[in-house]
């Protein structure tokens, strides 16, 4: 899946419990941070595609349990409400790779053919005993990963309208601010429970 929908599904998860801002962007964060296994692509970019970083390494670094206990530790370092933090962390990092394997097929990169699966070694770096893929996998531009992005997108809207805060107090509160006020001023205030 893109990274944007894998910001959207933090984001959802995010919505689970009751959180601060802080927690909130840990837990939407963590949906993102598998992908950092990605950023070989820049290296292979600016290296004229003499490395194979992205191809190597992507879905192995980022995309397992290792990755995940990282971020849970930083959840219960980091964050206000640390139990329920650390829970909705570890449901987003596993979102993500559950994303990536019914929908993360992707293009063809260095010795990588077209539609290779990216299988995701799950005990890494412990194990490699237990590896993820499915033949079924969807492409990264397959519709259903157009139609799970717009329904986040809907969800992110209400939720901001509804709860007066949105992914994009991740940069800025005040712009987060801005985009809740300009919801509520085109469809109203939401009714208090």
């Amino acid at each position: 899946m893109s990274p944007a929908t894998h910001l959207l599904l933090g984001w959802a998860v995010a919505q689970g419990a009751e959180l601060e801002r802080r927690d909130r962007i840990m837990v939407c964060l963590a949906g993102l941070a598998p992908d950092i296994d990605g950023f070989g692509m820049i290296v292979d970019f600016f290296t004229g595609h003499r490395t194979n970083y992205w191809g190597d390494y992507h879905h192995i670094l980022g995309h397992n349990l290792g990755l995940c206990l990282v971020c849970v530790i930083g959840a219960c370092i980091w964050a206000k409400r640390k139990l329920a933090t650390a829970v909705l962390v570890a449901v987003s990092v596993h979102v993500h790779l559950i994303g990536d394997l019914i929908g993360g097929r992707g293009p063809a990169s260095g010795d990588y053919p077209e539609g290779y699966q990216w299988p995701m070694p799950y005990f890494y770096p412990f194990s490699d005993a237990w590896i993820w893929e499915w033949d079924g996998q969807w492409a990264l531009n397959a519709w259903p990963n157009f139609v799970i992005t717009g329904a986040l997108l809907c969800c992110m809207f209400y939720w901001a309208w509804k709860r007066g805060h949105s992914p994009l107090e991740i940069i800025s509160s005040r712009a987060d601010d801005g985009f809740v006020n300009a919801l509520r001023n085109r469809f109203g205030e939401p009714k208090s429970a």
